[in-house]
């Protein structure tokens, strides 16, 4: 999940304390349960954290749908933790369909409704947690452990995919074994940078301000876009075809790996 935000969405507003990195992110307006659900929605909206970094399926698309869950989990008295929950048995019951049933068109489209509801829950866990004043640093490490597995738990679901229904060769069992090591690789590193920055920031007392992010960068980044990883396994039904689709995504995201390595490393080092 590779939007700047987290695998795919970042979520540090779980923490109650201070906002990742220096950034001020706006608190909703005081709302109750008991508000118009269409009130909680814009009380939502007016409180949303920067999109700098965020390829364009998850600004523009998840994020809203994240919105739209938190309104309602908010007026259903869910706390956080609940919606993490549900998003964890949505994500792992598409990574099970996808690793253990014979490829088909109706599989890959509760392999892809799986997923984009499972990545939507996510995105709806940190904004509640704002709305409620309820965000902990166990709602963040819960969220964050939930991601780790399910990001190298889908990859590994198509390499079991591949091998057991796939008309692909053994050399090409090497790329979800490649994204496996991409995706890992990404989370902990934006992670890492995000508490790096924090250690900075708390160490000096300077707030290290981010900006939005222009919509060609978006559509630029959308290759490495957990949410488009998603969508596309709506064409799993045609093996070949997805396997090409999943090919490319995983060159996209290890080139612009090894290309924000090298930004990252240059951060870090003018952190001190």
């Amino acid at each position: 999940m590779m939007d700047g935000e987290g695998i795919g969405v970042r979520s540090d507003d779980r923490l109650g304390a201070a906002e990742p990195s220096g950034v001020s992110v706006g608190r909703p307006g005081p709302v109750t349960p008991a508000a118009p659900y269409s009130e909680v929605v814009r009380s939502l909206s007016t409180a949303q954290k920067p999109s700098k970094g965020a390829p364009a399926y998850s600004r523009f698309v998840n994020r809203r749908l994240g919105r739209l869950i938190a309104a309602g989990a908010f007026k259903l008295g869910l706390t956080p933790n609940t919606v993490t929950a549900i998003s964890a048995v949505f994500s792992f019951a598409g990574i099970a369909v996808l690793a253990l049933v014979s490829p088909a068109v109706w599989v890959g489209v509760v392999v892809c409704l799986c997923l984009v509801l499972g990545y939507a829950f996510d995105a709806a866990d940190g904004q509640l947690a704002r709305l409620q004043g309820s965000g902990s640093s166990a709602g963040e490490w819960l969220d964050h452990m939930v991601d780790a597995t399910k990001i190298s738990s889908l990859h590994l679901a198509v390499l079991v995919s591949a091998y057991r229904f796939m008309p692909v060769g053994r050399a090409a069992l090497l790329i979800p074994i490649g994204f496996t090591v991409v995706a890992a690789v990404m989370f902990f590193g934006m992670i890492l940078n995000d508490q790096l920055r924090r250690q900075f920031q708390a160490r000096s007392g300077q707030p290290l301000e981010r900006g939005g992010t222009s919509l060609l960068r978006s559509l630029l980044v959308i290759p490495t876009d957990y949410g488009l990883l998603c969508v596309v396994f709506v064409v799993l039904g045609w093996p070949l075809v997805f396997f090409w689709v999943y090919a490319f995504l995983f060159v996209a995201s290890a080139g612009f790996m090894l290309l924000a390595s090298v930004k990252w490393f240059r951060d870090m080092k003018a952190l001190g």
